[in-house]
């Protein structure tokens, strides 16, 4: 096994709450809000909340479903579904520089995990921010297919490292559950986002899963081969790995604090354009008020390739819907935004919307394809019908690290997220229990105040 990722697991095993700089973990803090009001609002998806009842007539107990009624489940069953809610919505953070879902591929298996064995919430915020390090440290030597989605790759080791690290496996436990884990990786395809497949939700909650089952398998005393890791990221679900790099600065670089966060309710590669078109508009808009969607003759975009593959102006579903920039742009246009209430299943059949999106012209720049990963640029540029124009550009959305988005901006959001199932008390109440979460004998302060605060 390489001596890196035995240093790896070996800092995930040792790394204490106390080990943490205090503005790493407020930071920490916010991603967890952010992904739990997620998780709440994906709950409530018709495909989540089916999945739900299917499984729980047969599922056992020991974890928390953060759905209405707050089931119970065992914690495998409880982190793949509250993964596939975190996944249903297209509002989940990520990592900025390289591809992966972190918070939400690695939180579900940490909550559930925590319950199951009675952690405190020092050991979750510690085992939730090394589970993050584990994917961005491993996806920066990762090299994915060329059609892969990294549901369910990277980030499912991470999930199985962290739940070790909760179950209390030493360094050689963690690094045994990591490499048991890639037993468990998936290849999910690209082609299912834009084809509205929601199938590419549960290889993002598997992560959850993996991240409760491989533990156990460490402990039950199965074994992996010693260079399993490097083998299934180099040679089966990706196209090349390696491990120069995964112990850079470990220990005083965080991957949690180099991570984005998502207002807009779409894939991410998109946002750019969308931080254009929001300034286009504003330029053009008249001082009485809003532009109709009358008034605009067309909408222009260029952008990097992976965005501009994201043009269909007709998207099957609800979920194809968050991957057609087309469609954002029409949303926010018309009704002032592209977030979790506008871009709803309602945006989907507006005869309004539908017209607009055919008038919205998308281009790849070579120029700015080359400026990928570092920057993904965008230039947008709104004609209306009486001539005026505005041309915006950018070289990156708004939201990650370098142009971060308020700490009001992540609260209010987790606020409108957490409203489908709590009350607004409620969700404030919750609000403060995260901000004070290394305080926690257990977690049942979270899961016991998320049951008194429920709607209805």
């Amino acid at each position: 096994m390489g001596r890196q990722i035995e240093e790896l697991a070996r800092f995930v095993a040792r790394t204490r709450c106390e080990d943490i700089p205090e503005w790493v973990q407020a930071h920490a803090k916010l991603v967890l809000l952010d992904t739990l009001g997620v998780i709440l609002a994906g709950s409530e998806r018709p495909e989540v909340a089916a999945l739900r009842e299917r499984l729980g007539a047969g599922a056992g107990s020991g974890a928390t479903v953060y759905a209405r009624g707050w089931p119970h489940s065992d914690p495998r069953t409880a982190a793949l579904l509250n993964g596939v809610a975190g996944r249903a919505i297209e509002l989940c953070e990520g990592l900025r520089l390289v591809s992966g879902q972190a918070a939400m591929q690695v939180l579900p298996a940490v909550l559930a995990v925590a319950e199951q064995a009675a952690s405190t919430g020092r050991d979750m915020l510690a085992a939730f921010i090394v589970g993050y390090d584990v994917v961005g440290r491993l996806a920066g030597g990762f090299t994915p297919r060329p059609l892969a989605h990294q549901n369910g790759q990277v980030s499912l080791l991470a999930a199985a490292a962290a739940g070790a690290k909760l179950r209390g496996l030493d360094a050689d436990g963690v690094s045994r559950a990591m490499r048991i884990a890639t037993t468990l990786l998936l290849t999910p395809s690209y082609t299912n986002a834009v084809a509205g497949a929601t199938a590419l939700n549960v290889a993002g909650g598997m992560s959850g899963y993996a991240g409760a089952l491989a533990p156990d398998l460490a402990l039950a005393g199965f074994e992996a081969q010693e260079n399993a890791i490097e083998e299934a990221l180099g040679q089966l679900v990706g196209g090349g790995f390696t491990a120069e790099g995964v112990l850079d600065e470990l220990g005083t670089r965080w991957e949690i604090t180099r991570n984005y966060f998502r207002l807009y309710a779409c894939c991410n590669p998109i946002h750019p354009a969308l931080d254009c078109l929001a300034a286009a508009l504003a330029e053009l808009r008249p001082a009485s008020g809003q532009i109709g969607p009358e008034q605009v003759e067309r909408i222009e975009v260029a952008t990097y390739r992976f965005a501009s593959v994201m043009r269909n102006p007709d998207p099957p579903n609800y979920f194809a819907s968050k991957y057609s920039l087309p469609h954002a742009a029409a949303a926010m246009v018309v009704r002032g935004g592209a977030g979790f209430s506008q871009l709803d299943d309602s945006a989907l059949t507006d005869p309004v919307i539908g017209a607009l999106r055919r008038r919205v012209q998308i281009s790849e720049d070579p120029a700015m394809s080359a400026l990928t990963p570092r920057l993904r640029p965008a230039r947008v540029t709104v004609t209306l019908s009486d001539g005026r124009q505005a041309t915006h550009s950018r070289d990156s959305h708004r939201g990650d690290f370098s142009e971060k988005f308020s700490e009001t901006e992540i609260r209010a959001k987790f606020r409108e997220l957490a409203g489908t199932l709590l009350t607004e008390d409620g969700a404030v109440e919750v609000e403060r229990a995260v901000d004070r979460i290394e305080e926690w004998a257990g977690i049942s302060e979270l899961t016991d105040l998320l049951r008194r605060s429920g709607r209805g």
